[in-house]
């Protein structure tokens, strides 16, 4: 059954292809929800609450992107999870590890052990970049740079105008960029930024 079947089938209330959209999304929603969240517990909790949301209100769903409406349903479950937080703050987010478990770039069994462990490097380097932004850029860095959503569909997903989706993306992107530049010994050495304007080449994507 494809994708849009499915989309209908659970439009009807079958749990069994829900469900099915479930395995095909839980990796993206997760990913999305680790990325604002920077704490994996957080992430899953909000993953969980957004899928059941999900499928509560699936009968409303009119058509469309299903994934970017999907998305706006993770995000709003991410600023639930950071509300209860600040009503019942725990440790900082900058003390929790960040696992490389939840790279959207997991082990590739040819990659040599050298270039995996410089990646997670990256990645971890790249995440905690993405940690220091305001949340508000922090959401639409993480829905164009990681998910690759175009600048409509982060528009639909947040609710925010064109022109502000593409000044927040430019904010948050010089941000992390700063904070690389000054993290640069941490990186390895090739995707280390010089003080031109020059791009980091893989590290866009790669966090």
């Amino acid at each position: 059954m494809d994708e849009q079947a499915l989309i209908d089938s659970a439009r009807k209330g079958e749990a069994r292809a829900f469900n099915q959209l479930v395995l095909l999304y839980q990796s993206m929603a997760y990913n999305v929800a680790y990325r604002i969240l920077n704490d994996p517990d957080a992430a899953a909790d909000a993953t969980q609450d957004a899928f059941l949301k999900a499928f509560k209100a699936m009968r409303r769903f009119r058509g469309g992107s299903f994934k970017a409406w999907l998305l706006r349903i993770v995000t709003n479950a991410c600023y639930d999870q950071l509300r209860r937080k600040q009503r019942r703050p725990a440790s900082s987010l900058d003390d929790l590890p960040v696992e490389a478990d939840h790279s959207p770039y997991l082990h590739d069994p040819a990659e040599q052990p050298d270039e995996f462990v410089e990646r997670q490097e990256l990645g971890n380097t790249i995440q905690a970049g993405i940690a220091t932004l305001p949340l508000e850029q922090r959401t639409v860095l993480v829905l164009s740079d990681i998910q690759g959503l175009s600048y409509n569909e982060i528009a639909d997903v947040t609710g925010l105008s064109l022109g502000t989706v593409k000044s927040r993306l430019s904010r948050a992107r010089a941000r992390v960029r700063d904070y690389l530049m000054a993290q640069r010994e941490l990186l390895p050495a090739q995707y280390r930024l010089r003080d031109d304007n020059t791009t980091l080449s893989a590290g866009s994507r790669s966090s």
